[in-house]
Formats: C-alpha cells, structure tokens, sequence
C-alpha cells in the first residue's frame, strides 16, 4: 500500500480514537474539512507543515502519525514476532510474556 493511503488512514484512526468528526479535528488543526477527507482518503499529499498542525491537534507525538504497524497481515504480524522472540534478551522476553497473558487472559 502506498504511504499517502497509509498515513490517510492513520489520521482516520487516531482521530477516530479520540471521538472526533472531520469537522472537529478540521476546526482544531485549523485546516479545511475537505482537505482533511482527502487526506485520510489518501488522494492529498500532507506537508511536514499539515501533520504538525493535525499531532498537535490530536495530541499525539509526531512518530504515532507514521506508526503503521496496526496494518500488518497475519503473516507479517507473526513474522515480526519470531524475529523478536528470536534477538530478544530474557528480560524483554520476559516482558513480552507478561503482556501477552495479561491479553489473552
């Protein structure tokens, strides 16, 4: 998937997260409505300038607007795994353990 799309839907998900309309994350970034549908829709191309204005708006750190790990396929998902479990030290190992029963339970 091409990164525009990517980062469309990202700002879809966090604005989602945080129960607001286009129209609000719009009016909070100081942006036009459209522009943000376009955006998220992926067919508009966000300046450096834009996706400072739309974190600060959505009170997010900078990275969390390019973190597209949410979008991994089965595969990939177990795949990244494997490759942790492999280079892991025991404490992350350990760490990892804890988390995962925690969800699971």
């Amino acid at each position: 998937m091409e990164t525009k799309k990517l980062i469309g839907m990202r700002i879809k998900e966090l604005r989602r997260s945080k129960h607001l309309s286009q129209e609000q994350l719009a009016e909070k970034a100081d942006i036009n409505s459209k522009y943000l549908s376009r955006m998220e829709r992926g067919t508009e191309n966000p300046t450096l300038d834009m996706l400072i204005k739309l974190s600060t708006a959505l009170e997010v750190e900078m990275w969390e607007m390019f973190d597209f790990g949410h979008v991994k396929g089965r595969k990939e998902l177990k795949d990244s795994l494997q490759s942790f479990f492999k280079t892991a030290d025991e404490p992350a190992l350990r760490l990892a353990f804890k988390i995962i029963r925690a969800v699971v339970r």
